[in-house]
């Protein structure tokens, strides 16, 4: 008879492996549920600057109520301090509303009308990722205050004040989610313009410095868009619950929106419904059936909207979903617009002939475009040197991950990514070698060069940027000065002919180990000298050190590491189009004097 042992599997599923968390447990386990990336402040969109909207959000939301016109803010080290002068929380509810998901005001539309958050959750992520967390309401003559460490409760004290109604809250990001973290001033002072365009008549002063408009998105839109840049002075509206600015560029097309204060990177039915209104409006005026893109090309504009109930697609708040909002903007943008146009004549004449030459160009373009189709066809259904994924932006296949296309340099490395890439998520266009320098070039080039022709196709933004098929557009080439130059000849092209693209956020590069240090036991990656030098250290003598010259010397079976779920992309981000122009006809113009000389005036010597 065989002698049998029992099975053991220590990955048994019983009752004993399911767990209930509370909802601080949760938030701390799972942060990017509740604040999407956690970066170290390198990013505008970081866990810690996320944190700091989510409490400046709910003074906004005093401000909009009609409450409290001044807000301070107060950046010290890594402890951040906001006060507002509202109604300040009710102090018998006050730690329940920073600590326990799901409790708050915001439920109640005789309280809050227009909330930028909506579901209970923003001060208490805060709370529950902050190593100190300290909150403070006055109301009447009397105060409460509550401390916390991580979330949870440590002191509480309360009794009389004469200080200004109010919340303050105080918090310091916890360095054990946050490590290495640091606030940069700049993305701050951004964000804080950003609040006062959004609520004119509002005071805020950070660290002293007060940010305040007057004008609203009018003042928004000419700070991105310099005088020399527009065509015409802006046209803007504002509305109890609407407020719109634009005027038309050189440029292309280029969009702001923003729901209850909350930007709206990837727009939704507002935005679709504020383009609407324009060209309705246009055509009413003019009396003429001008298409879209007509109208379109070339136009700056910004659009805000308060809304009670707003359907956003995630937590992160970066498209509206809202159907019922589609009348009522196309309606007032046209109607404003119109009568707008009909008092500014001088204005309306410089519009029009915008859009007339925007026809013109269209049709000498239509011959070119059909040359690209008949190109197209020949193709056989089949984009050269494009692998594709299964699910593209949008699809529910993806279930939520990223759909990303890879731009990689040339077949090696394009191979490497292939055979390791997530097929049904990861597309791979390899390029040939350096692509064509776009700059001051003609939309007509785009369609007479092979390549960036094909890139076009690739991602479907021929006709409107918002037909992109991919979330994330990303450059992925060697770290050498080749790879370099590739990589801002491609970001060139894109912001000569798709900066919409950059300006939401879907351009980034693709960051690959520079060495590889390994003993018997162990292989650490590493994507700078000191992260070498710091397993050096670790790993101690004896190690071996490898120094990857490109992309194509990765062997598919280390790539799949950094292009899997340890993906390192740093955004391509931009602030505005107002030095965009003289950047790159500075770096990639014909002026090689100049920067020859720069290079010679600016060289460091390293070791």
């Amino acid at each position: 008879m065989e002698n049998q042992s029992p099975v053991v599997d220590p990955g048994q599923y019983t009752e004993d492996a399911i767990r209930t968390l509370s909802s601080l447990d949760h938030i701390r386990l799972r942060p990017g549920m509740y604040i999407g990336r956690m970066g170290d402040g390198s990013h505008p969109d970081d866990g810690i600057y996320v944190l700091l909207k989510e409490i400046v959000d709910n003074s906004i939301d005093e401000f909009i109520m009609g409450v409290g016109r001044r807000i301070d803010v107060t950046l010290d080290g890594t402890r951040v301090s906001v006060r507002d002068y509202g109604r300040g929380i009710p102090l018998g509810k006050l730690v329940e509303c920073v600590s326990v998901i799901n409790t708050g005001g915001k439920y109640n539309d005789d309280v809050f009308q227009f909330s930028i958050g909506l579901n209970g959750v923003g001060t208490k992520a805060v709370n529950a990722l902050s190593e100190e967390f300290i909150v403070r309401s006055v109301r009447d003559g009397k105060f409460h205050e509550a401390s916390f460490a991580r979330g949870v409760l440590v002191a509480e004290q309360e009794g009389d004040t004469d200080e200004k109604n109010g919340t303050m809250v105080t918090f310091v990001p916890d360095t054990e989610l946050f490590p290495n973290y640091a606030y940069r001033g700049e993305y701050i002072e951004k964000r804080m313009w950003m609040y006062a365009y959004l609520n004119s008549g509002l005071s805020i002063y950070y660290n002293g410095e007060r940010y305040y408009s007057r004008n609203g998105l009018k003042d928004l839109l000419e700070a991105e868009l310099p005088a020399d840049n527009r065509l015409y002075d802006v046209i803007s509206y504002r509305g109890k619950t609407i407020e719109f600015a634009l005027t038309h560029s050189d440029f292309n097309e280029t969009y702001y929106s923003f729901v209850n204060g909350q930007y709206t990177n990837d727009g939704g039915t507002h935005l679709s419904a504020f383009r609407e209104g324009v060209l309705k409006a246009i055509n009413e005026f003019s009396g003429r059936n001008y298409q879209a893109s007509d109208v379109r090309d070339g136009i700056f504009g910004v659009i805000a909207i308060k809304v009670k109930a707003p359907i956003f697609e995630s937590q992160t708040k970066n498209k509206l979903g809202n159907t019922d909002v589609r009348a009522p903007i196309v309606n007032t943008v046209r109607d404003e617009l119109v009568d707008f146009l009909h008092k500014n004549r001088e204005t309306a004449e410089i519009l029009l002939d915008k859009i007339s030459r925007n026809e013109q160009l269209r049709r000498q373009m239509a011959q070119v475009k059909k040359q690209s189709r008949e190109k197209a066809r020949k193709m056989s259904l089949r984009i050269p040197k494009l692998n594709d994924c299964k699910f593209h932006r949008g699809d529910r296949g993806a279930k939520g991950k990223p759909a990303m296309i890879f731009l990689t340099e040339g077949d090696s490395a394009a191979g490497s990514m292939i055979s390791c890439r997530d097929p049904y998520t990861q597309a791979v266009f390899s390029l040939k070698g350096k692509p064509y320098n776009c700059f001051g070039e003609k939309r007509d080039k785009v369609y007479e060069n092979e390549e960036l022709f094909y890139i076009v196709q690739s991602l479907d933004v021929d006709d409107d940027v918002e037909n992109l098929r991919f979330d994330q557009v990303v450059i992925a080439t060697d770290a050498d000065v080749d790879g370099m130059h590739i990589r801002n000849l491609l970001i060139t092209f894109f912001l000569t002919f798709f900066e919409q693209l950059v300006l939401s956020g879907h351009l980034f590069v693709l960051e690959t180990p520079l060495f590889r240090v390994r003993n018997r036991k162990e292989t650490v990656y590493c994507y700078s000298n000191r992260e070498r030098d710091e397993a050096t250290a670790r790993l101690k003598s004896g190690c071996e050190i490898t120094r990857f010259k490109g992309l194509g010397e990765i062997s598919p079976a280390e790539f799949s590491a950094f292009i899997g779920q340890g993906i390192r992309l740093l955004p391509v981000t931009l602030d505005n189009m107002r030095n965009v122009p003289q950047m790159l006809g500075f770096y990639m113009g014909k002026n090689d004097a100049d920067r020859r000389e720069y290079i010679m005036n600016n060289l460091r010597e390293t070791s």
